[in-house]
């Protein structure tokens, strides 16, 4: 039986925008520094994948708070950070995580939705940020293409969730195998995802593509490789 894609839902964060200076290693020195707190720019991406796991091994999938303030505390104090205030700095630096004006578009993200549109299909945005995507859409002026949104801190669980992915399906109005996740993370997007009874696109930009896959999972570099993967 040929199954027929209706709605396709993209990851926001490092899928479809990039942080800028902010959230680089300069801008975590800045911030720190305005605290009084000295940390070394040049462990800021160690600082990062040391920190991952807070993000990754998360047992129900709860949207809070804290859990990203503490892994911003976490990379702070891997780039040599100590003292009271850096929960301080780490809560005002997931503050701006929500701000639009921090983050760029990839090239590729505007000629890709506007492909899927044309191809009637509807086009949506699930994301673990606290971000509005209402305020994100307007932003970026993609509110005319991303018709259907689900964010893990109104919705209350994050991917890989199960109850996410189902909201999105809900509101969509499509079942799940006639929907499709793209997204940078195998553990969030794809498992979860793949979980729900969807396909999945696995999108590495970076190209570094993890060793272990499921089965038959396509793997693109650009959003200009997506739509071959939906026919």
């Amino acid at each position: 039986m040929l199954l027929v894609i209706k709605a396709i839902f993209f990851d926001v964060d490092f899928t479809l925008i990039f942080p800028g200076p902010t959230f680089q290693a300069e801008g975590y020195r800045r911030a720190c520094a305005a605290h009084g707190i000295i940390v070394d720019p040049a462990r800021f991406e160690a600082a990062t994948a040391a920190s991952s796991f807070i993000l990754d091994e998360v047992e129900e999938q709860i949207y809070n708070h804290d859990l990203f303030v503490h892994y911003t505390a976490s990379i702070i104090e891997h780039m040599g950070g100590r003292g009271p205030k850096v929960v301080e700095v780490a809560r005002e630096i997931y503050d701006q995580w929500s701000v639009n004006h921090h983050f760029e578009l990839y090239d590729d993200v505007a000629p890709a939705l506007a492909e899927l549109q044309q191809r009637q299909l509807i086009v949506g945005a699930i994301s673990n940020s606290h971000r509005s995507l209402d305020a994100f859409c307007d932003h970026f002026s993609l509110g005319n293409v991303i018709t259907v949104s689900v964010s893990g801190a109104a919705h209350g669980y994050m991917k890989p969730h199960r109850s996410i992915f189902e909201r999105a399906l809900e509101k969509a109005g499509v079942d799940p195998d006639e929907a499709v996740m793209v997204g940078d993370s195998v553990k969030h997007d794809i498992e979860g995802a793949l979980n729900a009874g969807w396909r999945a696109v696995l999108l590495r930009r970076s190209g570094d593509v993890p060793n272990t896959l499921p089965p038959g999972l396509p793997v693109i570099r650009t959003l200009a490789e997506l739509t071959p993967h939906l026919d």
